[in-house]
């Protein structure tokens, strides 16, 4: 059983749920819960105590913070930790991972994506085989369901309240525009010289030897 503590509660004072109050979240959680089962489990806690606003707007947060990530670099940092290639679900799956590694390494890393190679999650990865990395592989799809798993419970709804949190949170998020492809240039991650340029450091960590076949 992982500790609630009291601090957190009402950390977002207003109707409207800002990034601040978003990270401050993820980082109680991090303090609160070790590994990734337990971190979903005390935010499924923390937020079905909420109001139903609050939880929705945690996710609506969540989708903005997670397409700062949504980056050419960043991809590129993906394809190099997986060994030369990563889908786009994969991709996505990523960026829910870097939320999880706390707002300081997330900024870092939109800004300089070798900088993940300074992070512990990654570092932890270094010379292991990939079908080994098990609990440790950089993702984190569950918790683009947190959310709406804690809507579930606070309306008892279940399973059956997918359609109302979906429509409750494109009503938060206003009306968009389309889905434009990630930011910046795309470029080949298994082409060595640039790769050594451009991510120095995860090209040093993760060298793409399958590749030489």
């Amino acid at each position: 059983m992982v500790r609630r503590p009291h601090a957190v509660r009402g950390a977002w004072h207003s109707a409207a749920a800002d990034t601040d109050s978003f990270w401050k979240l993820v980082e109680e959680c991090r303090r609160q819960a070790r590994g990734r089962d337990e971190r979903l489990a005390w935010l499924r806690d923390e937020l079905s105590r909420r109001p139903l606003t609050e939880i929705v707007q945690f996710h609506v947060r969540l989708d903005e913070v997670t397409h700062e990530a949504f980056t050419w670099g960043l991809w590129a940092a993906a394809e190099r930790i997986f060994g030369g290639w990563c889908s786009d679900d994969g991709f996505c799956y990523f960026g829910l991972w870097m939320v999880g590694l706390g707002r300081d390494a997330f900024s870092r890393a939109v800004a300089d994506p070798d900088a993940l190679a300074d992070t512990p999650e990654v570092q932890c990865l270094v010379g292991r085989p990939r079908e080994l990395w098990n609990d440790d592989w950089p993702e984190w799809e569950s918790l683009d369901y947190v959310a709406m798993e804690a809507y579930g419970l606070l309306t008892r709804a279940d399973d059956d309240c997918g359609d109302a949190f979906y429509e409750a949170a494109e009503a938060e998020q206003g009306a968009v525009g389309g889905n434009p492809g990630p930011r910046g240039e795309q470029w080949d991650v298994r082409c060595e010289d640039e790769a050594m340029r451009k991510l120095p450091r995860l090209s040093a960590m993760f060298p793409l030897r399958s590749l030489a076949r």
